[in-house]
Parts: structure tokens; sequence; C-alpha cells
């Protein structure tokens, strides 16, 4: 019963830290509890099925320990599900279906290739499709391992089908702007339709949709350590092949697309198979970057605040900005994940905020210029791309930071804050659709 107990003792914690609760009442729920797990302890659970189970049952009793429940319910069922023999056997999976589909993916990149005749030749419409040869089949993998029925494989691969028939069926105008950001914001949309198959399916619920961050994040970290190690293969393959004659370009440009496409499949097998080992990684990650990304924006803030050069962003320096808020987003998205709801407020919370806070003061500086030279020469496809993301930016960041200082406050859980993000990645992915499917119709594919 120890391990029952440490969990009994985190959730009077718990209890007791929210407002306007007594000893007794916490008292009257303990015994309550305990009396759940002991009669599904008769009807023959285990004691950690048994304390998951009255917990979701208490919950329909009461409202602390139904948001309890709700906060709680991803690292307790995996301590049900993934206990024991369990956590071996699914770190144990096959990887003959991710090779299956890293296989295939490799092969419509080669297939693309040869049919663009890329490198001499650089056709905009393989820039444009793209990530169509690559995202398909992480979305079939996950469909396939989630074991989806007929509805769900046809509305996984209906995103898909819609964005081929749009980049490809557009009038797109020689070197247009539209096609640019469309080809730009394109993977961003097919990487949300991923999150159909790899959440089963279920797009309400919030518990899901930060695994899918989780994921994200993890895959990125085994993509660029995939693409690290391949890069010095590559480097030493074509140290041994130069005496022999061999063409080593001829080689990179069969190796490097089909590896560049695989990797994502295998990257997305390795987060599903090796998941303890980046839950190790996570923590130490977000601790070493955020305070050096938090140091960098506020010291950014302040120097273009004070020297002016704010008001005065070209298009160049906005699209870093851009990428940089995105990148902070990232990283602070990511770090909640991983953090362990359970815990108080502390130290790294602190420079989270920091971190979201001068974000939103560069973005506010950012959104001023580009208003200025909007008002000053007028709407441009890429003046409107990027004006909507920080806009869309400002919005995210604003509601962060309010829920964080309030956390820290400890006026508002973190629930809250990991509600409000998950809740508001549908509208990045909204955004990414607009640019893609609106902005061109707009301005007549120019």
């Amino acid at each position: 019963m120890e391990t029952v107990e440490s969990q009994i003792a985190e959730w009077r914690a718990y209890v007791a830290s929210a407002p306007g609760v007594n000893g007794r009442d916490i008292d009257e729920l303990e015994d309550h509890l305990r009396h759940q797990i002991a009669e599904l302890n008769a009807a023959g659970l285990a004691d950690d099925e048994a304390f998951l189970v009255a917990v979701k049952r208490m919950g329909d009793l009461d409202d602390l320990s139904r948001e309890f429940a709700r906060e709680h319910s991803g690292r307790l069922w995996k301590q049900l599900v993934l206990s024991r023999d369990d956590e071996r056997a699914r770190a144990a999976t096959s990887w003959v279906e991710p090779l299956a589909f890293a296989l295939a993916a490799a092969v419509a990149i080669q297939i693309a290739r040869l049919v663009a005749d890329f490198p001499d030749d650089e056709p905009n419409w393989f820039f444009r499709n793209l990530s169509l040869f690559v995202l398909p089949f992480l979305a079939g993998y996950f469909a396939y391992r989630r074991e989806l029925d007929a509805r769900g494989w046809a509305l996984t691969a209906a995103p898909f089908a819609l964005a081929a028939l749009v980049v490809n069926l557009y009038p797109w105008s020689a070197d247009s702007d539209t096609e640019a950001i469309a080809a730009l914001h394109l993977p961003v949309v097919l990487w949300f339709a991923v999150a159909y198959p790899y959440m089963s399916g279920t797009l309400r619920s919030h518990e899901p949709r930060m695994d899918f961050v989780r994921f994200t994040g993890e895959s990125f970290i085994y993509y660029v350590l995939i693409a690290l190690g391949g890069g010095v293969l590559m480097g030493l393959t074509a140290a041994i092949l130069d005496p022999t004659g061999v063409d080593v370009d001829t080689v990179a440009e069969w190796v490097l697309p089909s590896g560049a496409a695989g990797a994502v499949i295998v990257a997305a097998w390795l987060v599903e198979s090796k998941q303890r080992v980046v839950e190790n990684m996570a923590p130490v990650l977000t601790m070493l970057f955020t305070p050096l990304f938090a140091v960098m924006l506020a010291v950014a803030v302040v120097v273009y605040a004070v020297t002016g050069l704010g008001e005065a962003f070209d298009r160049d320096l906005v699209s870093v900005f851009d990428a940089l808020l995105v990148v902070v987003l990232g990283l602070v998205l990511y770090g909640m994940s991983a953090r362990d709801p359970s815990e108080s407020p502390g130290w790294m919370d602190r420079i989270q905020l920091v971190a979201v806070v001068s974000a939103l003061l560069l973005d506010v500086l950012v959104l001023g210029s580009m208003i200025a030279r909007i008002g000053d020469l007028g709407f441009t496809p890429n003046r409107t791309a990027a004006l909507g993301l920080n806009l869309v930016l400002l919005v995210n960041l604003a509601g962060a930071a309010w829920l964080s200082a309030r956390f820290l406050t400890r006026r508002s859980r973190l629930h809250r804050l990991e509600r409000w993000q998950t809740t508001y990645l549908p509208v990045f992915a909204l955004w990414a659709a607009a640019v893609v499917v609106v902005v061109p119709l707009l301005f007549t594919f120019d």
C-alpha cells in the first residue's frame, strides 16, 4: 500500500491547497476515498487501479476531486497502464510497421524528385507539395497504430486530399508571393492534421492535445539527433568515397531526400517506443534554454525600445522576430507539457513568465512597426500573413502571461494555463489554413 498511500497523500495535499477547505473537510473526503478504495479492492482491483477508479468516482461527488482527476489523469493512467511488464512490452513495439511507412515516404520523395529533375531543375510545384510527400505517411502510421476504423481513416485522409487539390489547382502566378507563403504554411496545416490520428480522433479533449504538444517537441529532438548523425555519416561517406572517383553528389541526391523523409516517421516511432528517455531530456532542455531565451528577449526588448529601432523593422527582421516568437512559444509549451502539474510554482515558472512577457512586448513593437508600414505602403500577401501571425501570437502570449502571473501568485492552478494553451492551438491551425486557402484568393494569386 506504500504507493497508494503516497498517491492519497498527494491527493490530500492538492485538496488542502484550495481556499475555504478546512481539515475536517479533508478528513471526511479522505475517509470517503479510502472507503471507495476498500470496496474496489474487495471487488478484485489492485491497489493502484482502485485508487484511480476511486478518484474518478469522487469526481462525480466533489469539484476539487474532479479537478484533481482531470489534471493528473494522464500520469495516473501511465502509472496504471505502463507499470510492471506492460511498460517494457510497449517500449519493444515492433519496428516493422514504422519502417514500412518510412520506406513509403522515402520512395514517394524520390519519385517526386525524379519527376521534378531536382536539383538540376527546381519547379515550384515540387516545393509546394514537399510536405505532402511525407506527412500523409506519418498520419497513416498513426491511423494504423491507433487502429482507426474506416471513418477515422477517411477523416485522416481528407485534409491531405483537400490540401493537395488547393495547392495544385490554384492558378498561381509566376514567382508569386502567395505561392511562397502557401508553401511555407502548408506544413503547419498538415502537422495539425496529423494530430487527428495521433489523438485517435478525440479532438475536443485537452489532455490528448497536450500529449500532441509533447509529441511535437520530442519528435523535433529526435529528428535533430537523427539529422546530426546522418550529417556525420554522409560526411564520412564522402571522405571515404572521394578517392574512388564515385560521384558523391549523386549519392547525396539519392540519400538525403529519402533519409530526411523517412526520418520523420522514424522519429515519431522513437517517441512512441522510447518515451521515458525523452521525458528525462525534456526538463533538462527547458531548464537550459528557457533562461537563455528569457535573457535574450528581455535584452532585445530594452535595446529596441530605448534606441527606437522597434519603429523601423524591415521585412527580414520581422521574419526573424516572428520565428523567434514562435520558438519561444514552442519552448514554453514544451516545458509546460514536461512539467508535473502537482508541483508548486518554482523559479523556472518565473523565468518562463519573464520570457513570455518579453516576447509579448517584442510582439507589440513588431506589430506597431507593421501597422505603420501597412499604413504607408498598403497590404501585401507577406504583410497580411505576418500581421495575422503576430495578432494570433499577441492574444496567446497575453493570455499566457496573465494566467502565468495568477499561477505564480497562487490565485490559479497550472491546469488553467494548460487549458488556455490547448484550447488556443486550433487558432494557429486555422490561421495557417487561411494563409494557404484564403490569402491567395484575396490577392488573386500574385
